[in-house]
């Protein structure tokens, strides 16, 4: 039996896409009428920002004095965040996970230590940090690094149980190792385990603290390189906290206990606390509780000291939640966490840790948040975050990005927006405010719009390359919420396992702010924008009932396994154009089939409506005989003409919103006339056809469809064993192929299912939650799998003043729909006068037939004048729909007029597939131009977008091309290998915008923003924000005279003395490897930070050398003084007994 070959199906995936250039095809095109501007040299691809909450985080650190933040992933990815604006992506080419992050204070450095047991210092005095070292160990595991304050050697702990030092300006090792047969006692008989902890004694830099995970902490002094105290203990050790005075420290262990010991006594703890457990009344231990995961002790000058932790709860508590508790004094307050804590840091107002502290905020990494606790208010209040990190707050399920919108509408946004922002924050600055914004040129109105599980969308201002949220809509207040205990209502609802109101769709007019939106529920929701708030009786509702033809679907191939379904009913003969289903047919009981009944009840209470958007009229799809409805896969809105289409598997229904109405409900092969050339019964384009399953994305999650989705033949095990190689892998291509439909925006679960078999374990992220990715669409859609894949369904639609037919003279309303098997169909749409002649006749929709057909499902269409330029489509100017009547007929104005200029009456029509893009001449119907995009792979989304230079066509490959096409020639201009498909994701949310602008989700709770314009390109560096500034470091605490006279304050060390090549020796070579990093001279030219750093830098050299003659000069006088007053007094006594005998004395 030949195995299955992946290689080749990946190749045949991944292969480059097809470079052939574009045919001109007969027709009276002539190539000087349009002059094309845009070439090759407009176009360059690269990354700009990427915003949201770090995905998997693993580590913190931050920079008291930069006042910067840096956040380490499990996927080896660093995020740097200083004020709001200035944030920063970095990423390590492994891709292992950052274990600890160690910032270089004030120094415009970062040290990040990694799983995979590599060190490497990134340089943060350059706008886009990049690596300098890297140290990669071969013989010892990374569990704990320590960099001490203003000094350049750093600590690292192993496995093993030993501590190396490397030199951080050069990288190398020292010869100075602390062996853990050394540090622990020599009676022990096992190993003290992994090195938990490390640090020097505040007072006392030759003193360093070394905790293991068995309990033993021990006092090693550098100098005399031996214990100078040990400490044991029975429960492993997590953490360890110094007081700043040098004396005690305080642990935190396993059973959830506090020990404080004081140095000089190590025998016992001083003080043995369990801040969260019961304490018996008989004087025994207190019960167990859970793991003190870390603890930090920070004391003020005027009070009590701070004591915080993380964990510790008894197993006891009812509540699951991970908590912060902070302890001041007497009082202990546990802080509940919406998620689990990753690690915290305690922000203070010195740098200095042999000072007091002062503590006033804690920072808190969550799983999937970051929280900042302001300390110094009463009942610790969060801070206001000012970064973009809830775009996951719900996982996105769909994502629209417009650029260069109407001025106005931002602001208009913000404003309804700003009333929804929660109360109770702390009133004082956000503490993380390190940075400077960058000086950017370029700058025009952009918005992101995410549609979430949870049935939200969010409005997001992204201008700049930043990111805020404007405006949240909540689309599930619109029903009502299902009763849990309700049986009989519960059938009816379960068309999707979980999230009901889950967005699916958006169709947007930033012009006229018309928003429609449809979900996963088989509904569609119409919303005006207003600024004035309103009450809302009764919502309008529409139940649209659209079924299929049983004959438009294929029998099943022979040679597949059955597959259990339920026969669709035939349609009747004549669209329906009743809006509602007839009252008589209501609700069956369960022994019957469910028919007239929606998927969603709408809200039967009085609806009060915030300003902002507001529902309009809501629309849903019903049962037809026991058939839940098909999910909306196209959708579009069209202000001008006051309609909004919809279409599925089942056909397409086109409704006027001003008069509430359905006009048409019509199936796909209905729309064809009888002597269309492309009439046919609508076919599957492969014989062998698969069950769709679940249209979810589960790459990065358990799949909730497993068992559906092995009935796959293609699905790893129940593949025949009698096919050979090349047959599964066209089998598993044309699949893929099939399913990558505009209209779903994901390709399919039976793809995400095979790429996680076809990946190595060792790769496959573990643990995630499957809600993140994307939601299930449909349970329903796997059992009649093979009727809906054989259907033509609607993938996109275009409402356009054009030319619907050939003997059209002058534009007139259309809308041009094209469908999964590439045809391009046009309704003429004729509309009754504005005013209340619109309100009161109907709009008359006909079909007229077919204008072109091409390989694959139809992803977009546009229209561009005789000159070449973009025809957008026409809309209605905004304008307050709650106004008084007379001032709402007065500002209601007819659609924009024919966009075609004066004595020219052609267009052209640009259409794009999967496969192909072809140009098609209006009225005459010619095509002139033809391009095959790509003939291994297929387009997955494709637009037509403004550049600043000209008009061009954007595509985006499964195979990870992107490519732009010259319009209207459709010449190559641009075709970069970027990202190869490894995510559904990627495929559900990459979308392009004008000037050059696009975006995908590149986890479940970031974005990553591209640009393919070199403008932008050459503009980046400017834009981005700056994360180091030349900074003084703040002064050493005053030690005072005596203690500057007779010592017991810091105990300074010269480290070099110790570690150096001189008296430590070289370390051995085959320990670790060190590997310069990839930028060299660049990355040390950017270390310097030019002329500016290098003055500022000898500046601050300067004042300290300063600071510490002068502190010479103070203790010189000192002991001066004292030498005088010493002097002064032998002579007064020298007189005293001078003239006296020695009996008098």
């Amino acid at each position: 039996m030949k195995k299955f070959n992946i290689r080749k199906v990946l190749d045949g995936l991944t292969a480059s896409s097809s470079s052939g250039t574009a045919s001109p095809q007969p027709g009276t095109y002539q190539n000087d009428v349009i002059q094309e501007t845009l070439q090759s040299e407009h176009f360059q691809l690269c990354k700009t920002v990427r915003h949201g909450f770090p995905y998997q985080p693993s580590s913190m650190a931050f920079d008291p004095v930069q006042k910067i933040l840096a956040i380490g992933t499990q996927s080896g990815a660093v995020r740097l965040f200083g004020r709001a604006g200035v944030e920063c992506y970095c990423q390590h080419d492994s891709g292992a996970a950052v274990i600890q992050l160690q910032f270089l204070v004030n120094e415009g450095a970062l040290v990040s230590a990694l799983a995979d047991d590599s060190v490497h210092l990134w340089n943060l005095r350059q706008k886009q940090p990049a690596i300098l070292h890297t140290l990669k160990f071969n013989r010892e595991r990374i569990t704990f690094c320590h960099l001490p304050f203003q000094s350049k050697w750093l600590y690292i702990g192993t496995e093993k149980g030993n501590i190396h030092i490397v030199n951080v300006e050069s990288f190398t090792l020292s010869g100075y190792v602390i062996m853990w047969n050394k540090a622990i006692e020599l009676s022990s008989k096992s190993h003290p385990g992994p090195v938990v902890h490390i640090s020097d004694n505040p007072m006392d830099e030759g003193k360093i603290l070394i905790g293991f995970e068995c309990g033993t902490v021990v006092l090693w002094d550098l100098k005399c390189k031996k214990a100078d105290y040990r400490y044991n203990h029975d429960e492993a050790i997590h953490s360890v906290a110094w007081h700043h005075e040098g004396k005690q420290f305080t642990c935190s262990h396993s059973d959830g206990t506090l020990t404080t010991w004081n140095v000089r006594v190590p025998a016992k703890p001083t003080i043995t606390v369990t801040p969260h457990g019961k304490q018996p009344k008989d004087g025994k231990k207190p019960e167990p509780c859970k793991p003190i995961l870390k603890v930090e002790y920070k004391t003020t000058r005027a009070g009590d000291a701070f004591v915080v932790m993380s964990g510790g709860l008894s197993y006891d508590t009812g509540c699951r939640r991970s908590c912060l508790t902070v302890m001041h004094g007497k009082s202990t307050a546990v802080l509940e966490m919406d998620y689990p804590i990753v690690d915290f840091l305690t922000l203070c107002e010195t740098p200095y840790p042999n000072d007091f502290q002062e503590p006033y905020a804690v920072v808190v990494l969550l799983e999937k948040d970051l929280v900042v606790i302001d300390l110094e208010q009463i009942g610790y209040p969060i801070f206001e975050n000012p970064y973009p990190l809830s775009i996951h707050e719900s996982p996105v399920t769909c994502v629209e990005y417009f650029a260069d919108c109407p001025p106005e509408l931002i602001p208009a946004l913000y404003s309804v927006g700003s009333r929804q922002k929660r109360q109770g924050y702390s009133k004082k600055e956000w503490p993380i405010s390190g940075g400077n914004w960058g000086q950017g040129t370029l700058s025009y109105p952009e918005i992101i719009v995410t549609g979430h599980a949870d049935g939200s969308i969010k409005f997001w201002d992204a201008s700049a390359i930043m990111l805020q949220v404007l405006y949240k809509l909540k689309t599930a207040k619109v029903f009502e919420k299902a009763l849990k205990g309700g049986k009989e209502e519960k059938p009816s609802t379960e068309i999707v396992d979980e999230d009901p109101f889950a967005i699916q769709t958006v169709s947007w007019c930033p012009e006229s702010r018309m928003l429609c939106v449809a979900g996963v529920s088989a509904h569609v929701i119409i919303y005006r924008f207003s600024k004035q708030e309103i009450t809302t009786e009764v919502v309008q509702l529409l139940e649209v009932r659209m079924q299929g033809e049983l004959n438009d679907v294929d029998s099943p191939d022979p040679a597949d396994p059955p597959t259990p379904s339920t026969p669709v009913p035939p349609s009747s003969s004549s669209p329906t154009q009743e809006g509602e289903p007839p009252e008589a047919q209501p609700f069956t009981s369960d022994d019957g089939p469910r028919d007239n009944v929606p998927c969603l009840k709408v809200r039967s209470a009085p609806l009060k409506q915030s300003p902002g958007y507001q529902v309009e009229l809501v629309i849903q799809l019903v049962w037809v005989s026991g058939e839940p409805p098909q999910q909306i896969t196209s959708l579009a809105v069209s202000s001008s003409d006051g309609l909004v289409v919809f279409g599925n598997s089942s056909g397409l229904a086109v409704v006027d919103y001003l008069q509430k109405s359905l006009l048409l409900n019509i199936s796909t092969s209905e729309l064809y006339s009888p002597s269309d050339p492309y009439q046919r019964q609508p076919r599957s384009p492969r014989k062998t056809r698969q069950p769709s399953g679940a249209l979810s994305d589960h790459s990065d999650g358990n799949n909730v469809s497993e068992e559906k989705s092995n009935k796959s033949p293609t699905s790893g095990s129940t593949t025949p064993a009698n096919s050979d190689d090349e047959h599964k892998q066209k089998r598993f291509i044309e699949m893929v192929k099939s399913k990558s439909r505009r209209f779903s925006k994901t390709v399919s679960n039976d793809f995400a299912k095979m790429s996680k078999r076809i990946s190595s374990p060792t790769e496959q992220k573990t643990g995630l939650d499957a809600k993140d990715s994307s939601f299930s669409r449909s349970r329903s859609s796997s059992v009649t799998s093979i009727e809906r894949e054989s259907r033509e369904a609607i993938s996109s639609f275009h409402f356009s003043e054009s030319f619907p037919r050939k003997t059209d003279s002058s534009p007139s309303p259309s809308l041009w729909l094209g469908t999964t098997q590439g045809t391009v169909l046009v309704l003429s749409l004729s509309l009754p006068p504005t005013g209340d002649q619109r309100l009161q006749q109907p709009v008359e929709v006909s079909s007229c037939g077919t204008l072109v057909r091409l390989k694959g499902g139809i992803l977009t269409m546009a229209f561009l004048d005789s000159l070449g330029a973009v025809l957008p489509p026409s809309y209605e100017p905004w304008s307050e729909p709650n106004a008084p009547d007379e001032e709402k007929t007065r500002r209601r104005r007819p659609a924009s007029p024919p966009p075609t200029q004066e004595g020219q009456d052609s267009q052209y029509a640009v259409v794009c597939s999967e496969k192909q893009a072809k140009v098609v001449g209006l009225p005459s119907q010619s095509c002139f131009f033809k391009h095959n995009i790509t003939e291994s792979s297929f387009v997955l989304r494709a637009d037509v977008v403004q550049m600043a230079a000209g008009l061009c066509l954007a595509c985006f490959c499964a195979n990870g091309h992107i490519m732009t096409l010259s319009l209207p020639s459709l010449r190559p201009l641009l075709d970069v290998n970027y990202l190869p498909l490894t995510d559904m994701r990627i495929a559900r949310t990459f979308c392009f915008s004008n000037l050059g602008q696009a975006l995908y989700l590149t986890s479940p709770t970031e974005i990553q923003r591209i640009t393919y314009s070199q403008e932008t390109c050459d503009n980046l560096q400017e834009m981005m924000g700056e994360l180091f500034t030349p900074l003084e470091t703040p002064e050493a605490p005053n030690r005072g005279f005596f203690k500057g006279l007779f010592g017991g304050g810091a105990q300074s060390l010269d480290r070099e003395d110790l570690f150096g090549e001189t008296a430590a020796g070289k370390a051995s070579r085959s320990l670790a490897q060190h590997i310069p990093g990839p930028q060299g001279m660049e990355g040390m030219k950017g270390a310097a930070s030019g002329v500016v750093g290098d003055l500022a830098r000898a500046r601050i050299a300067l004042d300290e050398r300063g600071q510490k003659l002068g502190e010479l000069e103070d203790r010189t006088a000192a002991m001066m003084a004292s030498a005088d007053s010493f002097s002064k007094h032998a002579h007064d006594m020298m007189l005293k007994y001078k003239d006296k005998k020695w009996y008098q004395l």
